[in-house]
């Protein structure tokens, strides 16, 4: 897979989870691919102070993206 293939993949299950933390307040961005392996992102919102939002990027965030992009191995928030 190339790394724009990649990128797209990765927004593509951004978009998918993004309605969800919408109605709570939040969004989330793409910051950085790192290696191809390595996936940074960015809470916004409500997200940023939410008490859930480490259960919410394992749980939501990390797992939609490894079902779009199989190969990525950790996903960050970037405060």
């Amino acid at each position: 897979m190339t790394n724009d293939e990649l990128i797209t993949n990765i927004e593509k299950a951004l978009n998918e989870i993004r309605p969800f933390l919408n109605s709570d307040g939040g969004d989330i961005s793409l910051v950085s691919v790192e290696d191809q392996k390595h996936v940074k992102v960015r809470l916004q919102g409500a997200c940023t102070s939410c008490s859930l939002s480490v259960s919410t990027m394992k749980a939501g965030v990390e797992t939609t993206i490894k079902k779009y992009a199989p190969q990525i191995e950790t996903v960050e928030n970037i405060a």
